[in-house]
């Protein structure tokens, strides 16, 4: 169970590093369409004059239930009316803490889901798989959510998860196993 642990922890270790390289560093900005500067500041002027009231939320933009939803131009906005800092030194603590805490649950869920490390990495590709097609290109196709972020996000996390599962797998490998050579001898 130790090792496990351990390496659930060295994998949680890993998805937040590589969320790093994906998004804080200047690979993040593959993700996003910027707006020209003047353009930004007039979008952000009329969403806190029409979001404010509401608050912090996700919204779409117009309401569906509209004919302007079909006509376009759509979109589905994670409004924040307060702000927060480009490096929020709270966002890097919450997010290592909920690596570490993904890491140990993959790990855990590997553990008591396979046996060997094989049976393992293919479980943890297989999920991370599955888990980054519904989870985020589902968006893409339900939502209509841009293909370029979406497809980055899930590379992204398809790469973190499977990482953490990984190593986790390796970890937690039994070293006890004997050789074939160890076999023919007995």
């Amino acid at each position: 169970m130790v090792r496990t642990i351990l390496g659930g922890l060295l994998g949680g270790f890993a998805l937040y590093i590589i969320g790093f390289i994906f998004w804080g560093t200047p690979l993040g900005a593959l993700a996003f369409h910027r707006a020209d500067p003047q353009a930004g500041a007039n979008l952000q002027a009329a969403m806190a004059q029409a979001l404010n009231p509401t608050g912090t939320g996700v919204y779409i933009v117009p309401d569906p239930a509209t004919a302007l939803f079909g006509k376009g131009p759509v979109a589905q906005i994670f409004y924040n009316s307060g702000g927060f800092p480009v490096t929020d030194g709270s966002a890097l603590i919450g997010g290592f803490v909920l690596a570490l805490v993904v890491g140990v649950a993959i790990a855990l869920a590997l553990r008591f889901t396979a046996a060997d490390f094989g049976s393992r990495a293919r479980v943890t590709l297989l999920f991370s798989l599955a888990a980054v097609l519904w989870l985020h290109v589902g968006q893409a196709v339900f939502n209509h959510a841009p293909w370029g972020y979406i497809l980055y996000l899930a590379l992204s996390d398809f790469v973190g998860l499977a990482a953490a599962g990984l190593i986790a797998a390796k970890l937690m490998e039994d070293r006890t196993v004997a050789s074939p050579v160890a076999d023919s001898v007995h």
